[in-house]
């Protein structure tokens, strides 16, 4: 098939390919804006990958106090595992410790409980409470129950359970082909901005950036995964290269979303984002990485998403 053009880029005719994932979401409170971002930044920390990290997690949306439970700043975080038990055990470790150790902090439900997507309940302050050595207590407030844990400046205020949500989707991607470095990130930056405005998705790698994308195996015994060789440019000369002469560095953005929706529409802006500035930032061409469609049940074609949101 030819490859198509947006905003006169080359983008080609293929699909990202993404798999079923177990998530919640929780909103993270504090005192100020600032407490309530570290908070979050420190439990959204090491979680890139949920093969090497147990989890993928990342930042949905800062949160004005008229927007939370309580009335304070707040912070919604996103959290990805393959499935509920894996993902009630980075729950529990990762607000332990990095949101109960934070000064001011409380944790609600980031999941209304009437969405009809709503899966299994993870309990969350009802296994924390159990840090407060018994003088935790319980209060119930408009029908969610929450647990007040004794702690030095005071009480942390943590809801009770916390629901996963079902159709989640990990996996959505783009790869930017360009020419120089530091062009290339600038287009990925400005991909990672306009994923980041679509609510219910998040971009795990750092700075929402990934430079070593991976494939299935290695030639090296024992590895699940291992670069990328096809588009190492560095190893252009060798066989199975797929980039062309032109292209000297490529960039990936990786895209989990609470739905397969939430994840094509963030996936549609970076498209179209990058496109429109890549002209002057020497981007050659889009992909997308995919196995085939042998292994996720979620395809996301690039051609579907050249049309503008609507």
């Amino acid at each position: 098939m030819p490859d198509l053009i947006l905003h006169g880029i080359r983008v080609e005719d293929t699909f990202a390919e993404a798999f079923d994932m177990a998530a919640t979401a929780l909103v993270l409170t504090a005192e100020t804006p600032e407490w309530a971002l570290i908070a979050a930044t420190t439990m959204t920390g090491f979680a890139t990958s949920v093969i090497g990290c147990g989890a993928e997690a990342g930042i949905d949306a800062v949160l004005s106090p008229d927007e939370t439970p309580d009335g304070r700043p707040g912070v919604r975080v996103l959290l990805f595992g393959f499935d509920a038990g894996g993902l009630k055990d980075q729950l529990l470790r990762r607000v332990g410790q990095c949101v109960l150790t934070s000064p001011g902090s409380a944790v609600f439900a980031g999941i209304a409980w009437d969405d009809p997507n709503v899966g299994k309940a993870l309990k969350l302050g009802g296994a924390i409470r159990y840090f407060g050595d018994g003088f935790a207590t319980a209060k119930r407030v408009a029908g969610r129950r929450y647990w007040r844990t004794p702690v030095m400046d005071g009480e942390f205020l943590c809801e009770h359970s916390v629901p996963t949500v079902g159709g989640a989707v990990g996996g959505g991607n783009l790869l930017f082909l360009g020419r120089r470095f530091a062009e290339t990130l600038r287009v990925a930056e400005i991909a990672v901005a306009a994923a980041r405005a679509v609510p219910d998705a998040i971009l795990p790698f750092p700075g929402g950036v990934v430079r070593s994308g991976s494939k299935v195996g290695a030639r090296t015994k024992g590895m699940m995964a291992s670069t990328n060789d096809a588009y190492c440019p560095t190893l252009k000369g060798r066989a199975g290269s797929a980039l062309p002469p032109e292209v000297d560095v490529v960039l990936e953005i990786v895209i989990d979303g609470l739905s397969a929706g939430s994840v094509a529409a963030a996936m549609r802006a970076a498209l179209h984002a990058s496109t429109k500035a890549g002209g002057e930032l020497g981007l050659v061409a889009v992909t997308a990485g995919n196995y085939g469609g042998n292994l996720g049940r979620h395809h996301f074609h690039l051609r579907d998403l050249i049309g503008e949101a609507a």
